[in-house]
């Protein structure tokens, strides 16, 4: 069942400061104004007179062996100027940044064994490592409370114990006047965002929808609490526009986009679709997009191609779109997900997702759902983390990113644009993703060749042979298929007489499911009434 379903309609601070920028914008930690040197051996340093030559507070000897000092210098001179001064002076031959390293990070809340999508070690079953990579994303990025991203759904239980830390709070608001729009933004009192469903500034969620969004892109991480997010500090703006029963209005959805789009969200997470294009919502989806707001949204769960069939709002044509499909633990597409080998970027974890929901939903205030609803936050929460590592990026980087770093797998190629499962490690690091070896896309192929009758006949009931002698695998190629989608069919059918899969519709340019085996016998089922072009196999793949 899909449950989770995509809905319609001071001394501290002396120890953290930066050299150059601070790790949050992507640049290593370092203790501010503290400086390694290593003095040549032809030289000796003579402390009194660095002190007075560089404006040092303190010169200590770090190693006499290797002749390394530190030299502390004002936190307040400006880090580049600083090092650029010590650099320039030829008694030196290295001078570093006194960097700041941690351990390697890995949070303790208790329930990160239950989150598959964070980190699969195959725990419900599926694959191991089919994941958005976030224990290794954690080394790099583990999020920052000056990133804000809005979920804009049924609302937020902001007292949640796994997301009261993390909640967006209006300052403005809550240090004002009750019952006074403080900051002027035409809102009252909207301390932790805004309830457009009903009409009032308080965005508690009724439902859990929300909640659940809001804990898989950022409950607070490593505070011994239930779960962990993608993003273990961000701050999430609640925005309620969808009821208790799930639905919402146009006219509400825009104002919710307008609204986190003027109070500085810098990320929106729409899991809710359906309804016709509308001119209103693109351009309210415009707007965000000309603050440089990066809008995530989820694919939909109709089992439907968005190329031929859109869905809106993931299926407008705007740059600042991310469209998310659901896949399953074993890294196959969801069988409820939207796809679209163009219009869908990427997918993400949608499957049996743990996350947080209002204890008046469930007493223990977690509980598992389904749904591209769910595989959205996960890619906003990598969105975070990517804009926490770059405070400068926008949505173009962040979404080029989010695309480009994609794992490619076998089993999403042509369904969604990247071929592959949204990774924060991959997206944070610039390293390259390994290829996925079980894709037929990676293996040599050959010449071969079957070829139905076009169009097919009525009432078809035809056999083709595709033989690879001494493969161990198989999958053939079809330049063309095309068939009546559910109604005639194609069966792949291994040496042993097993069904390994079935296509109907529209496959052209694909690779079919992988036979064991050096034979594959392809089986045409048609109907007796609309026949389709058949198909045409002009290679396969093998290993």
């Amino acid at each position: 069942m899909v449950h989770g379903r995509m809905f319609r309609v001071s001394a501290m601070l002396a120890t953290i400061l930066s050299v150059g920028i601070a790790q949050g914008s992507g640049m290593t930690e370092a203790v501010p104004g503290e400086f390694l040197v290593k003095v040549k051996k032809t030289s000796e340093l003579n402390t009194k007179k660095t002190m007075s030559l560089f404006g040092a507070t303190e010169v200590r000897l770090v190693s006499q062996p290797q002749n390394i000092y530190l030299i502390k210098k004002n936190i307040l001179e400006r880090p580049e100027f600083a090092m650029r001064s010590l650099q320039a002076d030829s008694n030196f031959e290295i001078v570093e940044p006194n960097y700041i390293y941690r351990a390697n990070l890995m949070p303790n809340d208790p329930k990160l064994t239950d989150l598959w999508g964070l980190s699969n070690f195959a725990q419900k079953g599926g694959k191991a490592g089919v994941d958005v990579g976030a224990e290794k994303a954690w080394d790099i990025q583990t999020g920052s409370r000056d990133v804000v991203v809005a979920v804009i759904d049924t609302g937020m239980d902001y007292t949640h114990p796994d997301l009261a830390a993390n909640a967006w709070v209006n300052m403005a608001e809550l240090n004002g006047v009750a019952g006074v729009d403080d900051d002027g933004n035409g809102y009252v009192d909207d301390i932790h965002g805004y309830d457009f469903a009903n009409n009032d500034a308080d965005p508690m969620d009724d439902h859990g929808h929300g909640t659940h969004c809001s804990g898989t892109i950022g409950a607070k991480g490593n505070d011994g609490k239930g779960i962990v997010g993608v993003s273990w500090d961000v701050r999430i703006m609640a925005i309620k526009f969808l009821t208790a029963e799930g639905s919402g209005t146009l006219e509400n959805a825009i104002k919710s986009i307008d609204y986190a789009t003027a109070m500085g969200a810098h990320i929106q997470s729409n899991s809710w679709g359906g309804g016709a294009f509308t001119q209103l919502l693109k351009e309210a989806i415009e707007r965000a997009r000309d603050k440089n707001v990066l809008f995530v949204a989820a694919a939909g769960n109709e089992t439907n191609d968005n190329d031929a069939n859109p869905s809106y709002p993931a299926s407008y044509d705007l740059p600042n779109i991310v469209s998310v499909a659901a896949l399953d633990n074993a890294g196959k597409l969801a069988y409820f997900s939207n796809y679209g080998r163009t219009s869908v970027h990427v997918a993400a974890p949608g499957v049996d997702i743990t996350s947080s929901v209002p204890k008046k939903i469930k007493a223990e205030g977690y509980d598992t759902w389904s749904g591209t609803s769910m595989a959205a936050p996960h890619v906003s929460g990598i969105a975070a983390l990517l804009k926490a590592n770059d405070s400068h990026a926008g949505y173009k980087e962040i979404k080029s990113k989010i695309i480009d770093s994609a794992r490619s797998l076998g089993t999403l190629r042509n369904k969604v644009a990247s071929n592959g499962i949204a990774n924060a490690y991959y997206a944070l690091s610039g390293e390259v993703p390994p290829l996925d070896m079980e894709d037929p896309y990676n293996w040599t192929t050959t010449a071969a060749s079957a070829e139905s009758a076009h169009p097919y006949k009525n009432n078809a009931a035809e056999s083709f042979v595709v033989t690879v002698p001494g493969a161990k695998q198989v999958s053939i190629y079809f330049e063309r298929f095309e068939t009546e989608r559910g109604y005639d069919v194609v069966e792949f059918v291994d040496s042993t007489g097993k069904v390994v899969g079935k296509w109907s519709g529209n496959h052209n340019g694909e690779f079919a499911p992988t036979v064991n085996g050096d034979t594959v016998t392809i089986n045409l089922k048609s109907d007796g009434n609309v026949n389709g072009f058949g198909f045409i196999v002009t290679k396969a793949a093998f290993k």
